[in-house]
């Protein structure tokens, strides 16, 4: 299909097949967590319009979601908590990257931009490619559209997880945004490990600048209490999200958990694995202890 068939009218007809909102929200009756626990890129809701645009079929083009992630975070409210998962999918807009990386090999009419390596990989605000650099346009969307998918997705997310920051911050003197991800099991295959030191779970909190260290301590606690393997910024230290909320010197903390999918789905298939109930628990468990020690009398307050 080619750059003809990105236009308005295509891309109203899409909108109206998706027919969803940008993100589901969870909270409990009485929020007495300073935790959020996030998944941004755990959308699965793909409209018939976008599958014919793309040159990819509906598995190719899920290669680069974050399956299931939002059913793992689904009972942060159970320990008091609230919780925000994207329902776009990454593939058509992702929200872990900022407004403003357009990439112009897959959106026409913009000027040249100034060296991105996510741009230039291909993975965008508006995505060029899926996971293995596998491409999911012949043409090119016109610069119409990919506003208005930003218009429709990409800023209703963010004002809404920055007012559960402010107001997060406001009510308790401090906020830790637990924003959660997975990685393919041959990303942590590569790294320099032995394969019983190779990690499950990879923390990132860039390098100390999106969070304190003493949470990050207390984040990577609770997950190697489960038994889990726990690394931290190697190699995902933290995209926009961490990069843009994360302040702590504001007693406002951003990490970043990328869990290994192969823990809990089947990777080819894009389906859960037979044990996925047993891991939910086991990430309840984790959940629990975060969402406990994310209490008001519990997070140390940072310095002003």
């Amino acid at each position: 299909m080619g750059s003809r068939a990105f236009g308005k009218r295509y891309f109203q007809s899409m909108l109206a097949d998706m027919k969803t909102a940008a993100f589901t929200l969870a909270s409990p009756d009485a929020c007495t967590s300073c935790t959020i626990f996030a998944s941004p890129h755990s959308g699965r809701v793909y409209s018939k319009e976008f599958l014919r645009a793309s040159v990819l079929d509906r598995q190719t083009i899920r290669s680069s979601e974050d399956a299931f992630v939002d059913d793992l975070i689904s009972c942060a409210p159970a320990y008091g908590a609230q919780s925000i998962a994207a329902t776009v999918p990454r593939a058509f807009v992702d929200l872990n990257r900022g407004a403003d990386e357009l990439d112009p090999a897959v959106v026409s009419g913009l000027r040249r931009v100034t060296h991105n390596p996510r741009i230039s990989s291909g993975l965008g605000v508006i995505p060029r490619v899926v996971a293995n650099g596998r491409a999911i346009y012949r043409g090119k969307l016109s610069l119409t559209e990919a506003r208005l998918r930003l218009d429709t997705y990409w800023h209703p997310y963010h004002d809404k997880l920055r007012q559960m920051i402010e107001t997060t911050r406001s009510d308790f003197g401090q906020t830790v945004l637990v924003d959660m991800h997975s990685m393919p099991h041959e990303a942590i295959e590569g790294l320099n490990h032995t394969p019983s030191q190779r990690p499950d779970v990879i923390l990132g909190d860039r390098f100390g600048a999106a969070a304190a260290a003493h949470v990050v301590d207390q984040v990577e606690a609770a997950f190697r209490a489960a038994g889990l393997k726990v690394a931290r910024n190697a190699p995902f230290a933290g995209a926009y999200i961490a990069q843009t909320y994360g302040r702590p010197s504001r007693n406002q903390h951003v990490v970043q958990v990328e869990i290994d999918r192969a823990l809990y789905m089947d990777e080819a298939r894009i389906e859960p694995r037979s044990d996925f109930s047993e891991f939910q628990e086991l990430m309840s468990s984790v959940i629990a202890q975060i969402a406990g020690f994310g209490r008001a009398s519990q997070v140390p307050l940072a310095a002003e």
